[in-house]
Order: structure tokens, then sequence, then C-alpha cells
């Protein structure tokens, strides 16, 4: 597989985050999920829309990040959070944020990062 079908959705939801118009995709039964899908993983239908993801999410869970993968060994140390958007969770870093302030519970908004390491985007957390 290419990296341009593996990234297909993917990528145009990065640049709709980039653009303040960040979304996730929603079923007839209301199962939320983030793209690339063409199926909900809760039910099985066929039939997703886009919908406006909330502005703020709050941090459920996160785990500082001192010795990393090669992948990410420019960007120790950071944090790896799980936030609660509403309808769906999402998994990011943040980035160039003083770590001691991460906590549960933090009200966070989404942001495409850049990785140190590669120069990859990755998708990240900014406090409110």
């Amino acid at each position: 597989m290419s990296d341009d079908v593996g990234n297909a959705g993917y990528d145009e939801w990065l640049e709709a985050v980039e653009d303040d118009e960040a979304y996730y995709l929603e079923c007839a039964n209301g199962h939320g999920s983030l793209p690339p899908r063409s199926v909900c993983p809760e039910c099985g239908s066929t039939e997703l829309e886009e919908v406006p993801l909330p502005d703020t999410g709050e941090v459920e869970t996160f785990t500082i990040n001192h010795v990393p993968t090669p992948a990410f060994e420019d960007d120790a140390p950071y944090a790896t959070a799980i936030a609660d958007f509403g309808p769906v969770r999402i998994t990011g870093q943040f980035v160039g944020v003083d770590l001691e302030r991460v906590e549960n519970g933090m009200t966070v908004a989404l942001e495409i990062t850049t990785s140190e390491t590669t120069g990859d985007r990755v998708v990240g957390f900014e406090p409110v």
C-alpha cells in the first residue's frame, strides 16, 4: 500500500484541523469516529456525515515520555494524552508545553504540531 492510499482521508483531516474546521464522522445512530473511515466501527453503518468537532476537550489520561522510540527521539520529553472531545476521543501530544502543567481533567484545544525528529505533522494539544 502506498503512503497516499494509507493516508487517504487522514491528511485531509489534519488540514481541516489546521484550518480551524476540525470534524468527526457520525453515523445515523450517533456514533462518532475520526477519519479515515468508510464504515462506523460501532454499528457498521456506511452512511457517515462530517460533523464539526467541539472546540475543546478534556484530558482523560496521559503519560510523559522520557525515553522515546527513535521516531520521536528529538521530541523528548513530551506528553502523550487521550482527550475526550464528546463523541470522540483523540490521542495527541503536548509539544512546547511545561509538562508539569499537564493533568487529568485539563481543558485542551486540538492543534497540529510538527515532530522535531521527523518533520511530520502530529496531532497535538494546547492547554486552554
